[in-house]
């Protein structure tokens, strides 16, 4: 893909101890969105200025790939909600490496308020979705 830089860190979240990522397996540039994403949550959302919250209880690890990436080695995630390429699938088997463990804190959690609201605007929409911008 032309205009992307494969360069910078890629990030990892997961519930398990890993070393090696799977084929198919989703990685991205944000540390923040792979970090809620350890988390195992069925909501995401990200405001304009970058905030990530999510429902996500459980914890998790957070991983950075320790192999060199370049444009055959992943692809953009072909959800409709990605249009910003912020999430990638792996085409090859990637190594990780384990940066830190995470728990859910408040400030990143949604509150119930949220996810009603949340979930209202899907329905209204007609759409079922795992992640969603808000301001």
């Amino acid at each position: 893909m032309q205009d992307f830089d494969y360069t910078l860190t890629w990030y990892h979240g997961s519930q398990q101890e890993l070393t090696t990522l799977r084929v198919g397996s989703s990685i991205t540039q944000d540390k923040t969105v792979a970090k809620a994403f350890s988390h195992r949550p069925s909501l995401l959302t990200m405001s304009e200025g970058g905030t990530v919250k999510h429902d996500g209880v459980t914890s998790g690890y957070l991983y950075t790939v320790a192999d060199e990436i370049g444009p055959d080695d992943v692809h953009p995630h072909p959800h409709p909600v990605n249009a910003t390429r912020w999430e990638w699938l792996t085409n090859r088997e990637l190594k990780l490496k384990l940066i830190e463990q995470t728990i859910v804190t408040d400030e990143e959690r949604l509150t119930d308020q949220e996810i009603t609201e949340i979930k209202r605007k899907q329905e209204e929409r007609g759409e079922q979705t795992f992640a969603e911008e808000y301001v």
